[in-house]
């Protein structure tokens, strides 16, 4: 039987909180959030869920070749056509024969995509939801707007068994929805009619369990709101405190599609392991399952670091930002920069056939013996150590980074020599990257550094992404 093996979760660093907002409205619509997570300016719903599923596969201890089906789900994708799992399935390394189904356009594709992946019985599956709910500046969307992800891996015999699961549709046009072309969810606003909906659907997908939801030690109930979920409790036969330990909207705003599984990583890491899954969508719709959790690894990465002012916040988000300058940075064909995505999503060297020295990249006569000999891959485990730092400041930036100077300020620069296979220090490779800081970090010689990946900047409409360092204990 399929079960769920371990689960991983992240979120941003960057914090606003609820009397920054107010400050600068003069009132906060996010009812029951004390502060909300903000995706850096090159994180995005791709390269959150590679945070959360390299967290996931980690807890497992899975190799990611073991992966043989990759589902996500999202409300924010990078691009409106142009589906994510290829762009994931190659930051993490994994295989190319892998099934992928995408869920998007509801708040509950994370719930679905999980329920959908244990249909995938035979093989360890990675499900992955990750989203960032953007909403028009003074609008309750936009105040209780937060990011994650979480992903979980389903395997044979998992210990996380799925005990049972129901679907519940009734039709709600309005409550919540984002037009054609617009990056701003909405919602008509009529708080009963709102109300109404949201208690009435989720309630119907748990009466249709099997099992009663009372004696479950978390719910991980859809939030799209702090107050919302509570309001349902009633309809649902539990008690305040089963969905508080479900729930991360509180501390992490209103985080979409990734909302219940996020509430079930930290539910698991808090010991819980009686569980009720449930997924609200607005239109409207209901996803639900039961869930014994005992045994299940987790491994999360949720604190926040850097608390920013509503000014920091609205130039992170890109809406007080001049944008690339005319012309453009180093150019980069799409093509080219295909041909060394091994190296960029993966940290794919090369050891010399001739006298078995490292290169990275590898490409071009090898820089110990000159020889042209082929090389033969090596994957490098994605650690290093800082040999030279410097801070590039306001002006500073090379043209295709001015967009995210713009978004963060000064950003660090740095030669971090890479470990070699097996984390051999002896073997390093030099190579150029940014280190990224946050808040009072700072980045000096000596620091060891980990891989992630990020955005490096967008041209053609056509975003490039690959590895970027952070200090290995951020």
């Amino acid at each position: 039987m399929t079960g769920i093996a371990s689960v991983g979760a992240y979120a941003p660093r960057y914090r606003l909180t609820a009397e920054a907002v107010e400050e600068a409205w003069g009132q906060f619509h996010g009812a029951g959030i004390s502060e909300t997570a903000v995706p850096a300016g090159d994180e995005d719903a791709l390269t959150m869920a590679h945070e959360a599923a390299a967290l996931a596969l980690a807890a497992g201890d899975v190799d990611a070749d073991e992966i043989g089906a990759l589902l996500i789900g999202t409300t924010t994708p990078p691009y409106e056509e142009e589906a994510i799992p290829p762009r994931l399935a190659s930051t993490l390394g994994l295989g190319t024969d892998l099934e992928t189904r995408q869920f998007t356009g509801s708040t509950r594709a994370g719930l679905e995509a999980l329920v959908t992946g244990l249909e995938f019985a035979d093989e360890p599956t990675l499900v992955v939801a990750s989203d960032a709910p953007r909403g028009a500046p003074d609008d309750e969307v936009e105040h209780a707007g937060g990011a994650g992800a979480a992903a979980v891996v389903l395997a044979p015999d998992g210990p996380g068994a799925v005990t049972d699961t129901a679907e519940h549709v009734s039709l709600f046009p309005g409550t919540r929805f984002r037009p054609r072309g617009s990056e701003e969810t909405t919602g008509l606003g009529v708080t009963g009619y709102d109300r109404q909906a949201f208690t009435e659907t989720v309630a119907a997908a748990a009466d249709a369990l099997e099992g009663d939801l009372a004696d479950a030690d978390a719910v991980c109930l859809q939030s799209p709101n702090g107050k919302l979920p509570y309001r349902a409790a009633g309809d649902l036969g539990v008690d305040t405190d089963a969905l508080q330990a479900g729930t991360t909207v509180h501390d992490l705003g209103d985080t979409g599609a990734a909302s219940v599984l996020l509430g079930l990583a930290s539910a698991l890491e808090d010991g819980h392991t009686d569980l009720g899954l449930i997924g609200y969508g607005s239109g409207g719709g209901a996803t639900a399952a039961r869930l014994a959790g005992e045994g299940v690894a987790v491994r999360t990465r949720l604190e926040g670091v850097e608390t920013l002012s509503y000014g920091e916040y609205l130039r992170m988000r890109g809406d007080v930002t001049p944008g690339e300058p005319d012309g453009g940075g180093a150019y980069v064909s799409v093509p080219s920069w295909k041909r060394t995505i091994p190296q960029r999503h993966r940290l794919v060297a090369g050891r010399c056939e001739e006298c078995g020295s490292l290169a990275f990249p590898p490409e071009g006569a090898c820089t110990e013996c000159g020889a042209f000999e082929a090389y033969d891959e090596v994957s490098l485990p994605g650690t290093g150590t800082v040999e030279a730092a410097t801070v590039i400041g306001q002006g500073g930036a090379p043209p295709e980074f001015v967009e995210q100077q713009a978004r963060e300020g000064a950003y660090v620069s740095a030669v971090v020599a890479l470990d070699g296979p097996g984390g051999d220090r002896d073997e390093a490779v030099s190579t150029p990257t940014q280190v990224l800081a946050v808040g009072d970090e700072n980045v000096d010689v000596g620091d060891r550094v980990e891989a992630t990946i990020r955005r490096i900047y967008t041209q053609e409409g056509v975003t490039r992404y690959g590895f970027k360092m952070r200090l290995a204990d951020a």
